[in-house]
């Protein structure tokens, strides 16, 4: 039985469209352009970041990120960055009785900002405020001791093959695709993710009849004696 749902960030809670659009006019490259070499990137199975090196060799990330935070046009994220489902989602599971997590790879900068949106999860961690990076192990196992439950308790709920359904079923837990953003759309009709992953989704809101209740509606009974 699942007892706890973690959910990854970029393009399963977060429409990325906006911050990857800053990135593009940061430096310099008509935004259609950077999105179609990225395309081109994730179609090769290499990590997105590696879409500045075509246009910027050497380009160091967290270095820009800094550059940008100092120039005022650091990361930012809104509630208009939000996929409509997540809020009633992450509602309806918690109130269903499971404890619901939110941990992907971001910058710590990016962690803050996901807080004060006070989403409705229990905890929000992510790889910047760890040092770890998925889809390590150190990561998953730091996620087995921080998510309530057992291994296979634990359900990962993600967007990509290789950063989230496979590592998350490798290190014992269950996984949940979701069928949105590029890697979303790229990785939903794979032959290994539809054999690896629990579920994979067209949207969050199947998550919650897919789980059911954990605890029945309602208060519980008041022990007598």
């Amino acid at each position: 039985m699942i007892r706890s749902v973690v959910f990854d960030v970029g393009e399963t809670l977060l429409d990325d469209t906006s911050e990857w659009g800053r990135w593009a006019d940061w430096i310099g490259v008509p935004r259609h352009t950077f999105s179609a070499v990225m395309g081109a990137v994730v179609m090769t199975g290499r990590d997105n970041g590696e879409t500045f090196q075509y246009f910027r060799p050497g380009f160091d990330i967290p270095t820009e990120r800094q550059r940008r935070e100092d120039a005022g046009c650091g990361e930012h994220i809104s509630e208009s960055d939000l996929y409509p489902d997540v809020r009633p989602v992450l509602r309806a599971l918690r109130e269903a009785g499971y404890w619901v997590g939110i941990s992907g790879n971001q910058s710590a900068r990016a962690g803050d900002l996901l807080r004060a949106l006070d989403l409705p999860a229990d905890a929000v961690m992510v790889s910047g405020d760890l040092g770890l990076i998925k889809p390590s192990a150190a990561y998953f196992d730091w996620l087995a001791d921080w998510a309530p439950g057992a291994r296979e308790e634990i359900l990962y709920v993600g967007d990509h093959r290789d950063f989230d359904v496979l590592p998350a079923r490798d290190q014992g837990f269950h996984a949940a695709l979701v069928r949105r953003g590029p890697w979303g759309h790229l990785w939903a009709d794979d032959e290994e993710v539809k054999q690896t992953a629990d579920w994979v989704v067209e949207s969050l809101r199947e998550l919650p009849a897919l789980l059911g209740p954990r605890k029945p509606a309602g208060p519980e009974p008041v022990p007598h004696g």
